[in-house]
């Protein structure tokens, strides 16, 4: 329901407000009694995880002095590594990659 500003806060009723829970609540309720959901429906709600990410220390090629440019190529490289793997390519096949 709506608030109508012309009313004081004593005449406005707390029980005519319906709050962000109830909202949700109604709308879980709504996907419960739904029954007419197809099995294409459910596949596509289906959440898929990725895998546990590696994590390799950047620091170990970057120690040492290094000129702005030779770090910049080496943390796009970096970049563009972690993205392979992100892909599901392992090592070997990273460097057969590049």
């Amino acid at each position: 329901p709506r608030v109508n500003s012309s009313l004081s806060s004593d005449e406005l009723l707390l029980e005519d407000l319906e709050t962000e829970g109830e909202r949700q609540l109604k709308s879980l309720l709504h996907q419960q009694l739904d029954t007419t959901v197809s099995i294409e429906q459910c596949k596509s709600k289906r959440r898929c995880f990725a895998p546990a990410a590696f994590y390799k220390p950047f620091g170990e090629e970057a120690a040492g002095a290094l000129s702005l440019s030779q770090f910049q190529a080496l943390q796009e490289s970096d970049k563009e590594t972690s993205s392979l793997r992100e892909l599901g390519l392992s090592d070997s096949e990273i460097l057969l990659w590049k």
